[in-house]
C-alpha cells in the first residue's frame, strides 16, 4: 500500500524532490517516480498500479504543470480515482498556478514562496493529513483558519446587487400550487406587467444570486399562500428576502389559513380557485406606474390596509418549531432573517401576528419558555454577545418609557447619539450591526412590515420595551 503519490511536471522535480524527501522522514511510504519507477519498468503500468494502490495523491500544480501533457494525464487518472474511489486529493500550488476546476472543489495548500518554519509547517500539516491523524494548530498561527481553508470554503467573493433591466412582480410558490403560479404567470403578462419566478431560471444561472437579485428590487412580492408553501424552507425564505428589503406584498391565499410571516398585509382570497378580478389588477398597474422603482424610499402603500379581522386567521406554528426554524437561520449566518423571525415568534406567542406588534398587556400572557428560547438560541449562536440577556446587560429597561427604549436603543447601536434618528428602511438599519455584528444589536424586535405607517415607530417601541419589561428572567428584574 503507497500512503502518497506525487504528481508534478518534471520541471518542478528539484522543488517535488525536497517534499517526496520531507515526507518519507515522517514515515510515510511515498511514490516518486524518480525513486520508484526502475529500468526497465513500463512506466504508464508502474504508474497506473501505483495511482490504484494509493491512498491519497498529492497533485503539484504549477505553470508548468498546466502544459505537461504527462502531468495532465495523471491529473486525469487522480481526479477520476479521487471521484470514485476513497482516494485523498490534495492540490498544492507553487508559481502562479491556476487551479482546475477539480481541483478547487478540494482544499489545497499553497507553497509558493513559502519556506523555513513555514514550509515545514505545512509539510508536517500534510504528512498529518496524509496519516489520517487530526491536525494541530499550525507552529505561529494566530489561531485564525488558513487561508486556503476559507477560500475553498467561501469562494464567491461578495456579490453586489444590481438591479435588473426591469424589476418584476416575484412570484413565489410551491411546487404543489405551480399550475395556478402558471396560470397567473400568464395573466399578469397578458395585462402588460413584468413577471419573474422561479421557471424564469436558465441553465448556467446562479440561482441563490438570481432569486436574491428579483427579491430585493421586486415591484412587488406575490406569494401563494397555501399548507404546502407554508411548510416550505424555501419559500419562507424568500418572503423573509422580501421583507429585509422592505417590498410591497401582494399575498394570494389559494388554501387553508394566511401565511405566518404574512399575517398584517391585506392579501386577495382566491380559495375558489380564481384569478385575479379587474380591479386587483389595477392594484398592480397602479403600483408598476408609480414605481420609483421603490429601491430607495419606502415602498408605495398601493395596496389596501390588512383588515383588523382578516375573515381567515393566520397559520399557528408552535413555538418549539419557531425556534427552530431561528436555530437554522442562525447557523446559516442569516441574522436579519433570524432577526425577523424572532419577531414573529414575539408576536405569535402574544396573538398580535395581524396587528404586527405588541404592548405590555399582550405579552402577560407569553409564557416565560417563549422568551427564554429566543435569547438562548442567540445566545448560543453568538457565544452570549446577542440576546435579550445580552441587551439587558447593556441597558436595563426598568419602565415603559421612552427614556428607556432611547437608552437600550442607544447601547445597542439601533442609533449613533440620542438626537439621531433611526434608519427608515430596514435594510440599512440592520447594517448598523457591522462586522462581527456589534453586541447586543440582535434580536431587535423591528417589524419592517409595519414601516408603510405613520406609526411604526411608537408601535416598535412599545414592543421592545413589553418584551423587556416581561420577566421572562428574574435575574434582569431584580
Amino acid at each position: 500500500m503507497i500512503d502518497v503519490f506525487l504528481s508534478y511536471a518534471h520541471e518542478d522535480a528539484a522543488w517535488v524532490r525536497r517534499l517526496a524527501g520531507g515526507l518519507s522522514r515522517r514515515g510515510l511510504r511515498v511514490f516518486f517516480d524518480e525513486w520508484d519507477v526502475l529500468p526497465g519498468d513500463v512506466v504508464v503500468h508502474r504508474t497506473d498500479a501505483a495511482i490504484g494502490d494509493a491512498a491519497c495523491a498529492v497533485v503539484v500544480l504549477s505553470p508548468a504543470s498546466a502544459v505537461s501533457p504527462r502531468a495532465l494525464e495523471e491529473y486525469a487518472a487522480l481526479a477520476t480515482a479521487g471521484a470514485t474511489r476513497d482516494l485523498r486529493f490534495i492540490p498544492v500550488l507553487i508559481g502562479d498556478a491556476a487551479l482546475p476546476p477539480f481541483a478547487a472543489n478540494r482544499v489545497w495548500r499553497d507553497f509558493t514562496n513559502v519556506d523555513g518554519w513555514e514550509y515545514e509547517a505545512k509539510v508536517e500539516e500534510l504528512s498529518t493529513v496524509i496519516r489520517g491523524e487530526p491536525v494541530p494548530a499550525l507552529p505561529g498561527g494566530s489561531g485564525t483558519p488558513p487561508e486556503e481553508n476559507l477560500a475553498a470554503a467561501l469562494p464567491s467573493p461578495p456579490r453586489p446587487l444590481t438591479a435588473p433591466d426591469r424589476p418584476a412582480f416575484v412570484l413565489c410558490y410551491a411546487p404543489a400550487d405551480a399550475a395556478y403560479g402558471a396560470a397567473l404567470a400568464e395573466q399578469l403578462r397578458t395585462a402588460g406587467l413584468t413577471v419573474w419566478s422561479a421557471a424564469d431560471l436558465r441553465p448556467g444561472d446562479s440561482q441563490f444570486w438570481t432569486i436574491r437579485r428579483e427579491l430585493s428590487f421586486a415591484a412587488a412580492v406575490v406569494v401563494l399562500m397555501s399548507p404546502h408553501s407554508q411548510d416550505s424552507d424555501d419559500i419562507t425564505s424568500m418572503i423573509l428576502e422580501g421583507i429585509l428589503h422592505q417590498r410591497p406584498f401582494f399575498p394570494v391565499l389559494l388554501e387553508g389559513r394566511r401565511n405566518y410571516h404574512l399575517a398584517h398585509t391585506w392579501y386577495v382570497d382566491a380559495r375558489d380557485g380564481r384569478l385575479l378580478r379587474p380591479a386587483e389588477l389595477d392594484l398592480l398597474r397602479e403600483l408598476d406606474a408609480a414605481r420609483d422603482p421603490g429601491l430607495t424610499g419606502t415602498p408605495s402603500p398601493a395596496f389596501p390596509s390588512p383588515s383588523a379581522h382578516p375573515t381567515v386567521g393566520a397559520v399557528r406554528v408552535p413555538p418549539a418549531s419557531s425556534l427552530e426554524r431561528l436555530d437554522a437561520y442562525l447557523g446559516a449566518g442569516e441574522l436579519a432573517h433570524a432577526d425577523l423571525q424572532t419577531t414573529a415568534v414575539v408576536l405569535e406567542a402574544a396573538d398580535r401576528l395581524d396587528e404586527g406588534w405588541a404592548g405590555a398587556r399582550h405579552l402577560r400572557a407569553v409564557p416565560s419558555s417563549v422568551l427564554a428560547g429566543i435569547d438562548a438560541v442567540w445566545a448560543d449562536h453568538s457565544h452570549g454577545r446577542q440576546g435579550l440577556r445580552a441587551q439587558a446587560a447593556l441597558a436595563r429597561v426598568r419602565r415603559a418609557r421612552h427614556a428607556d427604549f432611547l437608552a437600550l436603543s442607544l447601547a445597542c447601536g439601533w442609533r449613533s447619539a440620542a438626537e439621531a434618528a433611526v434608519p427608515l428602511r430596514y435594510r440599512d438599519f440592520t447594517d448598523l450591526a457591522g462586522p462581527g455584528p456589534r453586541t447586543g444589536f440582535f434580536p431587535t424586535l423591528r417589524n419592517p412590515q409595519n414601516e408603510l405607517f405613520l406609526d411604526w415607530y411608537d408601535q416598535w417601541t412599545a414592543t421592545v420595551l413589553a418584551v423587556h419589561l416581561h420577566p421572562w428572567d428574574e435575574r434582569n428584574h431584580r
